[in-house]
């Protein structure tokens, strides 16, 4: 079973807007594409789970954050376009740019997120944004999709980053956890809460099968 976590909008925004905030004008979309990308690759080795839990794709231009790159285009994911609405919004005179309309705080970021969000901004916020494309080229896990979108799996970029097959299925068992915890605070059917909860039984027994 593939690891996904869940995407949460609130925490892409709080995030976005620190990097905002760090920057003090508005933004390349690029750029900003860019340093959530390196935020939630470090959150994944260091805190072993992602910052924004959205999707990742090879772009042209380097890994791409899914569910980000849509709400920065005006494309509805999640029911949470109005909420990105709300705080962030593209310049009609420059859609190349993302400026910051309101600030939505930052209560659903731990210390230690807002803490990496700083240090990529540290490292990247300055750069030219195709410089920084340029440079997640390197991460092993981009492939080139020749104009194309290639989707990128989140066991990709924890074995890139140096975690073992053990570390990586603890991290599959969190997510599967979270998965279904998920399900019974937004009210999923017991139907759907029950799939996920025997999908984790699932891959419990067969983690004690298959290492001893």
């Amino acid at each position: 079973m593939p690891i996904q976590f869940r995407f949460h909008p609130e925490k892409a925004i709080e995030a976005a807007a620190v990097f905002l905030k760090l920057h003090d004008r508005p933004m390349k979309y690029l750029g900003l594409l860019k340093m959530l990308y390196i935020a939630d690759r470090i959150a994944l080795k260091r805190i072993e789970q992602p910052i924004t839990g959205d999707r990742y794709v090879s772009m042209n231009y380097g890994p791409v954050l899914s569910g980000v790159y849509d709400l920065i285009k005006g494309n509805p994911i999640d029911n949470a376009l109005p909420l990105w609405s709300k705080f962030i919004t593209r310049p009609e005179q420059n859609e190349h740019l993302v400026s910051l309309l309101n600030d939505p705080g930052n209560a659903d970021l731990c210390e230690e997120e807002e803490e990496i969000i700083q240090e990529v901004y540290q490292a990247f916020g300055d750069l030219d944004p195709f410089l920084v494309a340029e440079w997640t080229h390197d991460l092993p896990e981009w492939q080139d999709p020749h104009g194309s979108a290639i989707p990128i799996a989140v066991e990709d970029i924890l074995k890139n980053v140096g975690k073992s097959d053990e570390e990586i299925g603890e991290i599959q068992q969190l997510a599967i956890r979270e998965a279904y915890l998920d399900g019974v605070l937004m009210g999923n059917s017991d139907e759907k809460i029950a799939e996920v909860q025997q999908s984790a039984i699932r891959e419990a027994y067969l983690d004690e099968v298959l290492n001893g």
